[in-house]
C-alpha cells in the first residue's frame, strides 16, 4: 500500500515539477521581450535607462516615455496575447480540433460591428471598447442561441453555426465600411487589423488573465479527459455539460475583452497553442498557463516589430502577427503529418 502511494504522489508531483520549469523558463522569455519593447523605438533607451527609470530615476522625458507610452502598451500587447491564446486552447478543447480558434464563432466579428457602429456615432475611448463587448457578448448568445435550437448543440453543429454568423458579421463591416465618411475610415481599418496605439489601460486585461489561469489550473485533469470525447469524460464522472458551458463563456469573456482591448488580431489564438502542443504534448495542465505567458510573448514581439520596422511610422500588430502566423502554422501543420 505504501508503495502504490509513494508511485500515485510521483505521478501526480511529475506534472507539477515540470509546470515549476516551464513557467519559471517562460517567465524570464516574457521579462526579455517587455525589456526589449520598452527599449525599443523612435528614441532608443538602454537597459541602463530603462532600469534606472523603472527604479525611479531617469529623466523626465525617460519617465514620460516608458511609464505613459511604452510601458502600457506592452504590458497591453501581453495581456491581450495571453487572452487570445487561452481562448483558442479552449475552443481546441472544447470543439476537440486543433484548428479551432476563438474568432472562428463570430466573437470577433460582433465586437468590431459595435465599435465601428460607436465609431460611425462619433463616439471613442472608453465607450468604443463597450460597444465592442457588447457586440462580442451579443455574438456569444447568438451563436450558442442557433446552435443549441430546440435541442442540445454538438461541436460540429456549434462550428458550423459560428462560421455562418461570422460570415454575417463580415457582411455587416462591408456595409458600414462602404457608406462610412473618408476621414473615418483608416481609423477603423485600423482597429479592424488590430491597434494597440490606443492601449492605455492594461490592468483589467491583465487581472482577467491572471484570475482565469489560476481559475483553470484545477481544471486541467477534467480539460485532459473531456478532449478525448463527451462519453469518455462522462463515464469517469466528468459533468460534461456544464463543463463545457464553462469553456465557452471563459473563452467568449477573454476573447471579447482581447477585441475590445486591442482590435482583431489573428493566428494567436490558433498557432500558440498548436505549437505549445507539438512541444508539451496534450496535458492541459501545461499548456493553458504556457499559452497564457507564450501568448503574450509572440504579441509583445510583433507589437515591438510593428512599431520599428517603418519606423517612425506604425504597422497594425494584426500584420505583424498574420505575416509570422502563416508561415509558422503551415511549418507546424506540415511537421505534425
Amino acid at each position: 500500500m505504501h508503495a502504490a502511494e509513494t508511485a500515485t504522489d510521483r505521478r501526480r508531483a511529475g506534472p507539477l515539477r515540470s509546470l515549476g520549469w516551464l513557467l519559471g523558463l517562460l517567465t524570464l522569455v516574457a521579462l526579455g521581450a517587455m525589456t526589449l519593447s520598452v527599449s525599443v523605438g523612435s528614441s532608443a533607451l538602454s537597459l541602463v535607462d530603462v532600469l534606472a527609470t523603472l527604479s525611479g530615476q531617469g529623466s523626465e522625458l525617460q519617465r514620460t516615455l516608458i511609464f505613459e507610452l511604452r510601458l502600457p502598451r506592452t504590458l497591453s500587447a501581453f495581456a491581450t496575447g495571453g487572452l487570445l491564446a487561452v481562448a483558442g486552447a479552449l475552443m481546441q478543447v472544447l470543439l476537440r480540433n486543433p484548428l479551432a480558434d476563438p474568432y472562428v464563432l463570430g466573437l470577433s466579428g460582433g465586437a468590431a460591428t459595435g465599435a465601428l457602429l460607436a465609431m460611425l456615432a462619433g463616439l471613442g475611448g472608453v465607450l468604443v471598447s463597450g460597444s465592442a463587448f457588447a457586440g462580442a457578448f451579443l455574438a456569444t448568445l447568438l451563436v450558442f442561441g442557433l446552435a443549441h435550437g430546440s435541442g442540445s448543440w454538438t461541436p460540429s453543429r456549434l462550428l458550423l453555426t459560428g462560421v455562418v454568423v461570422a460570415s454575417g458579421w463580415g457582411a455587416i463591416i462591408t456595409l458600414m465600411l462602404a457608406v462610412s465618411p473618408a476621414e473615418r475610415l483608416p481609423g477603423m481599418l485600423y482597429w479592424l487589423m488590430g491597434d494597440l496605439s490606443y492601449a492605455r489601460t492594461p490592468w483589467p486585461a491583465l487581472g482577467l488573465l491572471l484570475g482565469v489561469s489560476l481559475l483553470l489550473l484545477p481544471l486541467g485533469r477534467s480539460l485532459n479527459v473531456l478532449a478525448r470525447g463527451p462519453l469518455q469524460a462522462a463515464a469517469l464522472g466528468v459533468a460534461v455539460r456544464p463543463l463545457e458551458w464553462s469553456i465557452y463563456l471563459i473563452a467568449s469573456l477573454l476573447t471579447a475583452l482581447a477585441v475590445t482591448s486591442a482590435g482583431s488580431i489573428g493566428f494567436v489564438g490558433l498557432v500558440v497553442p498548436h505549437m505549445l502542443r507539438l512541444l508539451l504534448g496534450n496535458d492541459q495542465r501545461l499548456i493553458l498557463p504556457a499559452c497564457a505567458l507564450s501568448g503574450g510573448i509572440l504579441l509583445v514581439l510583433a507589437d515591438t516589430l510593428a512599431r520599428t520596422l517603418i519606423a517612425p511610422e506604425q504597422l497594425p500588430v494584426g500584420v505583424i502577427t498574420a505575416l509570422l502566423g502563416v508561415p509558422t502554422f503551415l511549418y507546424l501543420l506540415h511537421r505534425s503529418r
